[in-house]
């Protein structure tokens, strides 16, 4: 495979073109940032644990029945991955109170709740990706009626499916955040990105005291 023009970059990633129209190859980057962007460094080696970590996510839901855009891990930091249509909208599975749900709703960090609540945001960095509700996804045309319920089913399902993985890994999951994308022609929705404890963001609490695990190799050797 033929690593090409970078045709995008991000926070954490770089995404070049490759000598397949339908492919493009993932590069993880070291760089680290915090408050959507406002604070920014660099981390020894973060984009090879970030790639390692999300590919090994990414193949237990694709045992799972689980579609993903990965196709297979290239190098340490390289990842070959379809080529998909971005959704503008990030699906947050929350079943602890934390961060921002905690400091809303008056709750106490830590504070199990008593179903999953499912939030959703609009991925634009200029409006600090905003909270919305379904009434503004419907106006703004991000995804049909049938889309968002197979979106809703499906960010259930993989939450379902990491509670009970970390469960054995005595991890509780405190949220989890999706990024979401479909082939151009198809209804498909492919998982895009994946944020829970062991990416960038996230908080868990194992053992009784609450840490960031951005790092945490251990959860998946």
């Amino acid at each position: 495979m033929e690593k090409r023009k970078m045709i995008y970059e991000g926070k954490a990633k770089q995404i070049f073109s490759t000598d397949r129209d339908d492919q493009v190859i993932v590069h993880f980057k070291d760089d680290a940032t915090a408050f959507n962007g406002q604070k920014k460094g660099q981390i020894a080696e973060k984009g090879k644990i970030n790639n390692k970590i999300s590919n090994f996510f990414f193949k237990l839901l694709e045992e799972k029945g689980i579609k993903t855009h990965l196709i297979e891990e290239l190098n340490e930091r390289d990842s070959l991955v379809k080529k998909v249509k971005i959704i503008p909208l990030e699906v947050v599975m929350r079943n602890v109170a934390a961060g921002s749900l905690a400091k809303r709703l008056g709750l106490e960090e830590g504070t199990q709740l008593k179903q999953t609540v499912m939030e959703f945001y609009f991925k634009d960095d200029d409006l600090g990706d905003p909270l919305i509700n379904v009434s503004h996804i419907e106006l703004m045309g991000f995804v049909d009626k049938e889309e968002l319920e197979k979106l809703a089913a499906l960010a259930h399902k993989i939450n379902d499916i990491l509670v009970q993985f970390l469960k054995t890994r005595n991890v509780e999951l405190v949220d989890l955040s999706l990024n979401l994308a479909k082939l151009k022609m198809e209804k498909l929705f492919l998982l895009m990105k994946l944020l829970l404890i062991p990416a960038a963001s996230g908080t868990v609490r194992q053992k009784k005291s609450w840490i960031k695990t951005a790092f945490a190799v251990t959860l998946v050797m």
